[in-house]
């Protein structure tokens, strides 16, 4: 496997690939586990070369001991792409990807940024919008993967592209999870015990919430949801709600829309973990 640490010697590594070569991109924070895997797998099937880059990215952090904390296993990581076949890494410090004389462009993503995560960690996704611009720049990828467990991110790359990058195909790719439900995350390495028994809990209720959606109105649910979180000592809600998958506009009535995207964020601790499972109503 490739290992670059600066742009220039990236770009020139891919300026030598054949010219209708297909380039897939992983952009990864590290701390890789079995979602991260998934992605890696489809990018290989799907291209000629795989670029995998980790990059754990300052200007989205809004808590800088949250950034701090992040955890990093770049020894594990650099095995784990190995085994996969992944050809390419791109492990920059903050100076590459955001040297002095860059200059950001700007987006506009209307409410996307706004509510959900973007409501309750300001700035977040003008982070992501920096970072996951700069490397598409540097890269030029045919195709780059995401996962779904970050629906809302999605969203916003899903518009960076139309607003920037109308060459580059984004892969939705489903979201992984543990044996008893759990979403895998590389913060689930910070639970403890108690916290990483209690955290299946999440994905249970939103379940839940799916089968209870054929029978229980969207503020009912809204309700119900709060209530199992009020009576929950190791969990703390931190957000829930349901709304339209693509414009995240909130949910009133479940046959204003067909399809539904109910999204969470979950206190287990001090760490800070989100899911959301999508509701198809017929």
């Amino acid at each position: 496997m490739n290992v670059f640490r600066t742009s220039s010697k990236l770009e020139m590594f891919l300026a030598g690939l054949p010219v209708n070569a297909s380039i897939g991109f992983v952009p990864t924070m590290g701390a890789l586990h079995g979602g991260h895997k998934t992605l890696l797998y489809r990018s290989l099937k799907e291209n000629d070369i795989c670029v995998c880059s980790i990059f754990v990215n300052p200007k989205q952090f809004e808590n800088n001991e949250d950034l701090k904390n992040y955890p990093k296993t770049i020894d594990k990581d650099i095995s784990i792409l190995e085994d996969c076949g992944c050809q390419v890494l791109f492990l920059p410090s903050v100076e590459e990807v955001y040297p002095d004389n860059l200059k950001f462009r700007m987006f506009q993503f209307g409410r996307l940024d706004k509510v959900l995560e973007g409501a309750y960690r300001p700035g977040h996704f003008d982070g992501v919008a920096k970072v996951v611009s700069r490397l598409f720049d540097l890269i030029q990828p045919s195709r780059a993967y995401f996962g779904e467990k970050d629906a809302q991110q999605l969203c916003i790359v899903q518009s960076l592209k139309k607003q920037a990058f109308p060459n580059i195909k984004i892969v939705m790719c489903k979201t992984i999870r543990e044996s008893d439900g759990l979403a895998m995350s590389s913060r689930n390495i910070r639970l403890s015990h108690k916290h990483r028994i209690a955290s299946a809990r999440i994905y249970e209720r939103l379940l839940s919430v799916k089968n209870y959606s054929k029978s229980k109105s969207v503020l009912e649910l809204k309700e119900w949801m709060n209530q199992e979180y009020l009576s929950d000592l190791d969990l703390r809600l931190d957000y829930f709600e349901i709304s339209n998958p693509e414009s995240l506009v909130p949910s009133v009535k479940w046959k204003n829309s067909k399809a539904h995207l109910a999204c969470i964020a979950v206190y287990a601790g001090e760490i800070r973990l989100i899911d959301n499972i999508r509701i198809q109503v017929n």
